[in-house]
C-alpha cells in the first residue's frame, strides 16, 4: 500500500523540481514524460489504496499539470460542439 503512495510522492517531488527549471518549450516535453510516468502510478494508487486516495492523487496531479488538463478540456469541448 505504501509503495504506490511513495511513488506518487516521488512523482510530485520530481514534477515540482521540473517546474522550477527554465525550458524553451514551456515544460511540454517534461509534461509528456510526467504524464507517461504518472498514469501507471495513479493506477497503482487506485488499486492499492482505494478510490479516495486515488482521487486525491489525481487532483494533485491535475493541479501540477494544469495546462495539459486545460487544453484537454478545450479539445473535448470542441469535439462535443462539432466544430
Amino acid at each position: 500500500m505504501m509503495l504506490a503512495i511513495g511513488a506518487a510522492a516521488a512523482w510530485f517531488v520530481v514534477a515540482t523540481t521540473v517546474a522550477f527549471t527554465p525550458t524553451r518549450d514551456h515544460h511540454w516535453r517534461a509534461a509528456y514524460v510526467l504524464i507517461a510516468l504518472g498514469i501507471p502510478i495513479l493506477v497503482a494508487v487506485f488499486w492499492q489504496s482505494g478510490p479516495w486516495a486515488g482521487m486525491a492523487v489525481l487532483a494533485g496531479a491535475m493541479s501540477i499539470l494544469r495546462w495539459p488538463v486545460i487544453y484537454l478540456f478545450r479539445w473535448l469541448r470542441r469535439l462535443a460542439s462539432g466544430r
